[in-house]
């Protein structure tokens, strides 16, 4: 006799397997994008200790510059998706159409004046690095800067084919960028093939190649005869008895990417504010204590990509199920992409927990970091279920177009938790590194509460896009 939780379990699995099939290869990418800066600072390293420390200061601008300023491409998916699981693969084609377009243009609005005031910002930011690390700074923003338009472009294109459930399309471009990254900086930072050495600039023409390699071919794949979406078709005329003007149509367009692109801006801006202040108090720990968080958060990132990939996945398939309007499968769907994403990361953390010392020291030899690192993975250890649940659920709610909720759990747990709390365990209670993590992994549990009690009053559902 079967039995009659059979057919559920069926569905749960199938549902699994489109949660599978979206996630690994949005791993696979995340992992590839954040390859192009390791590899470059990798090289640079070698070539001089001076070039290397201003990666520190022109690589972590750059990263949050896209980040923030990339936050259309959550926009972007949300409408993408809803609109491809309504079966209007038109209006999807509207809104990717002027995502890119607006992508090229914020892009152009941000980078050109940093690129004017550059020297004197990188001086007024960092003014203790010292004249040789901000005039390498300098020079690598120099050359990055202007193709920093074509990373919105690729953000958005990516997400695009995400919100479509195209992931395999970004994980090719990405490989493909990241081949061109290594044999470019490879060739020019150390001047092989007859070049002058070129050091820290070398790296930044290696990035800029990258960045307009994989908008250039994700691009090309969007609007390509066999893409995904209709965006070499005319729009279709309107039957409505006003119909819009086609300026009209893309006003309203860019409308929907924006009203979910919004609060997800300020979302990252909040984070990234957090994070500086997070920066600021692990500063005053000493350098060894920077330097072992620095190994911590290079073991660690392969948790955090990961867990992006299922979210990426859950954002996507939540998106189109509500645009298909069957609300109970996208609660499914998000719920099945966190529990694999809090399976993946809890195996990780037990390694964490039982091999401390050699993940270490894969970053370094020095007795001091691999003690301090030492004691504080294992507290890293005990938030990778929490933070693969909040990332899963965040990413999530984004796709589902409730970007105020993640917004307001931002706020909260980043702002107040994370910096109270490393405040509070870090340099009052007097537990160094350890209580950097403590705080982290506090952020990590009140995000995963507050992102549970959101889901299940389950708002998102409602949610306009």
């Amino acid at each position: 006799m079967t039995h009659p939780a059979t057919p559920a379990l069926r569905e749960a699995a199938a549902l699994a397997r489109q949660v599978w099939r979206l996630a690994w290869p949005a791993i696979a990418h995340m992992l590839l994008l954040t390859l192009v800066f390791l590899v470059g600072r990798g090289m640079v390293g070698r070539h001089s200790t001076t070039a290397l420390a201003s990666m520190q200061i022109c690589g972590t601008l750059t990263w949050t510059i896209v980040s923030i300023f990339s936050a259309t491409s959550a926009g972007t998916l949300a409408v993408v998706a809803r609109s491809v699981g309504a079966g209007d693969r038109a209006g999807a084609a509207a809104a990717v159409r002027v995502s890119l377009v607006f992508a090229l243009a914020l892009g152009s609005a941000v980078s050109l004046p940093l690129l004017v005031a550059c020297g004197p910002l990188l001086r007024a930011l960092f003014p203790q690095a010292g004249a040789a690390v901000i005039e390498q700074a300098a020079a690598y923003l120099g050359i990055v800067l202007p193709a920093l338009p074509l990373a919105f472009v690729e953000a958005v294109a990516a997400s695009a084919l995400q919100g479509v459930g195209d992931t395999k399309t970004p994980l090719v471009v990405a490989t493909l960028g990241n081949l061109v990254n290594v044999a470019v900086s490879a060739v020019l930072i150390f001047g092989h093939l007859g070049l002058p050495a070129l050091g820290v600039r070398g790296a930044a023409v290696g990035v800029a190649c990258t960045m307009a390699t994989e908008a250039l071919l994700l691009t090309a794949a969007l609007l390509s005869r066999s893409g995904p979406l209709p965006l070499r078709a005319p729009p279709a005329p309107s039957a409505a008895p006003d119909p819009l003007t086609p300026r009209q149509a893309n006003a309203a367009a860019l409308a929907r990417v924006l009203r979910v692109a919004a609060p997800a801006f300020a979302e990252r801006s909040a984070y990234h504010a957090g994070y500086m202040g997070f920066v600021a108090i692990i500063g005053l720990l000493g350098a060894t204590a920077m330097a072992a968080n620095q190994a911590l958060i290079a073991i660690e990132s392969v948790c955090f990509l990961s867990a992006e990939g299922f979210g990426i996945a859950a954002g996507s398939l939540m998106a189109q199920r509500l645009g298909a309007r069957s609300p109970r499968d996208a609660a499914r769907v998000g719920l099945i992409a966190a529990l694999m994403a809090i399976l993946a990361l809890s195996a990780f953390g037990v390694l964490f927990a039982l091999a401390p010392r050699p993940l270490l020291r894969a970053f370094s030899s020095d007795p001091e970091l691999l003690a301090l690192g030492a004691r504080a993975l294992p507290v890293a250890a005990v938030a990778q279920p929490f933070m693969a649940f909040a990332t899963v659920m965040g990413m999530g709610l984004r796709g589902a177009g409730d970007t105020r909720t993640v917004l307001a759990v931002t706020l909260i747990s980043s702002l107040l938790m994370r910096l109270g709390g490393t405040w509070l365990f870090a340099v009052t209670l007097g537990h160094g590194l350890v209580g950097v993590w403590l705080g982290s992994t506090a952020d990590w549990i009140c995000r995963s509460a507050l992102l549970a009690v959101a889901y299940a009053r389950g708002r998102w559902r409602s949610v306009a896009v």
